[in-house]
């Protein structure tokens, strides 16, 4: 299907409602959406909603696409922010950045969008041995951690992606980041996740483990932790926003 056609998302949002181990690993990353962000001062805005139910988790969200959609709050292009200066207390995406093909632009729109204190907390893939063979070999979107820029083509609003751009940003490039962004304090970087999405099929295969089973794989994924720096798949990335450092 093309993944630029919003009836692709209809499709994967009615896979996600009945694919029980795929939706347990997002009721995971929202939990850790959810304690990301700040309990008060504005609301929380959710970039690509896409297939998934984070207002099951977080009733008061805010939810978008870039894409329209019978089921999101508003379309919007995340590098054109239209939101009052300092008006929300967060921004929460899962599997959003890494198809945004100027992120700068998206930064600086969030830098004016979100207050100081609120957060940008996101879900994302990022580059480790297990994961650059899993992700080059696997996986449909480009992964090219070696590209000396931040952007890339944008094909697509979907189809377009370079899945290494979160490590670029806050683990190659991280000096970088830090100067051009220094309103943004990178206050956690936590590796996850090196088997259970493998094993939910994702969004174009079979599960291959029954539902039931995945608090087992969990438990396994809680043994290797020590291992995540070669292993993980994913990670939450959590920036902070503070003022401009001098």
């Amino acid at each position: 299907m093309n993944l630029d056609d919003p009836a692709t998302t209809l499709a994967r949002k009615r896979l996600l409602q009945n694919k029980r181990f795929l939706r347990l690993v997002y009721l995971d990353w929202y939990h850790h959406l959810l304690r990301a962000v700040p309990p008060d001062g504005g609301p929380v805005l959710e970039l690509g909603s896409g297939p998934g139910f984070l207002p099951d988790v977080m009733p008061d969200v805010i939810t978008s696409e870039v894409l329209p959609l019978p089921h999101v709050g508003v379309v919007l292009d995340a590098r054109h922010l239209p939101i009052r200066e300092g008006s929300l207390r967060g921004i929460v995406m899962t599997d959003v950045l890494h198809h945004i093909a100027d992120v700068r632009s998206f930064l600086i729109e969030a830098s004016h969008a979100v207050r100081p204190g609120g957060v940008i907390a996101m879900i994302e893939p990022w580059r480790t041995p297990w994961s650059e063979w899993v992700y080059r070999r696997l996986h449909h979107e480009p992964f090219d951690p070696h590209t000396p820029r931040w952007e890339f083509p944008s094909a697509g609003p979907l189809s377009s992606a370079n899945g290494a751009l979160p490590w670029i940003l806050f683990e190659r490039d991280r000096e970088t980041f830090e100067k051009e962004f220094s309103s943004w304090n990178i206050e956690e970087i936590r590796l996850m996740m090196p088997l259970r999405y493998l094993l939910s099929g994702g969004f174009s295969a079979a599960s291959l483990q029954p539902g039931f089973t995945h608090g087992f794989w969990r438990r396994v994924e809680s043994l290797l932790e020590s291992w995540n720096r070669s292993l993980a798949m994913f990670a939450f990335i959590l920036l902070r926003r503070g003022y401009p450092r001098s």
